[in-house]
């Protein structure tokens, strides 16, 4: 990756994982610990922390996941995840179907979760930092209940990660438009010359087979047409789709499974800018 920092994206997924539960969270009070949660009229607000971020420039790795919890909407699933987070030992985990609403963030043991949700329990993402990572948070923007926006500060590079969750196949071409246009206003806050990262459900198939330098020979399955918009949209801004870059073993490269096992498919990724 050129110049920046020892970055190893990694996909960390399985929709069968469930998660936590209400924005009381019968198990975690965010509202208790951070004050109120704001609504969804101050999404567009840039919230900046009121310390001195540290960096992550003592980092030689940074282990990045993404997931789809299906819901976090449920009693110690938030828990589950912080277990699995700390056996596979990633720094960064985004989250993808939360179903919190509203917005917010807090402290939870040693991490700290930023959110971001609607007016019901539908959809949500969230972004799940470690100990070390939490102390390095430079603000972040809660665009939607699609797309969240975190930056981190890091040396060389501060790191932007925008954490998505697409809306899925069978949706109508206005759904899938609007979700690109909240994903390019979010895109826009990222600077070209630091490290700008994209992780989630993108609810598409880029198939098998090298496309450019936006996607790599190590794919798999067919591409479909939310893949091809997908790939589209990475090359215009000059994104990599890590997903395809690595060899690895098929069973692997799949992140979803149909209910009785019986398709898999890839549709969660990591892009980085190239």
């Amino acid at each position: 990756m050129g110049n920046h920092p020892n970055i190893i994206p990694r996909t960390i997924m399985d929709k069968n994982i469930s998660s936590l539960e209400d924005n009381s969270m019968k198990g975690a009070n965010p509202s208790g610990v951070g004050g109120p949660l704001p609504g969804r009229v101050s999404y567009v607000q840039q919230v900046s922390p009121d310390h001195n971020p540290e960096s992550v420039c003592n980092r030689n790795i940074i282990r990045i996941g993404t997931w789809n919890v299906r819901t976090l909407y449920q009693c110690g699933k938030l828990e589950n995840v912080k277990k699995e987070m700390t056996r596979l030992k990633i720094n960064i985990l985004g989250i993808n179907e939360t179903r919190w609403m509203k917005n917010g963030n807090f402290m939870i043991d040693d991490f700290k979760m930023i959110y971001s949700g609607g007016d019901k329990h539908e959809r949500g993402v969230g972004l799940l930092l470690d100990q070390d990572i939490s102390k390095c948070v430079m603000g972040y923007w809660t665009v939607s209940d699609r797309v969240l926006l975190v930056k981190i500060q890091g040396h060389p590079f501060n790191i932007t990660i925008i954490v998505v969750y697409a809306p899925m196949t069978g949706s109508t071409e206005e759904e899938i438009d609007a979700f690109y246009e909240t994903l390019e206003e979010a895109k826009s806050q990222c600077k070209p010359n630091k490290v700008n990262i994209i992780i989630g459900d993108l609810n598409a198939k880029v198939g098998s087979g090298s496309d450019g330098r936006t996607v790599g020979p190590h794919g798999t399955g067919e591409r479909n047409e939310h893949g091809e918009k997908w790939v589209q949209w990475c090359d215009s801004k000059n994104m990599v789709i890590m997903n395809t870059w690595f060899k690895e073993h098929p069973r692997r490269l799949y992140t979803w499974k149909s209910p009785g096992d019986h398709s898999r498919n890839q549709i969660d990724y990591i892009a980085i800018n190239s």
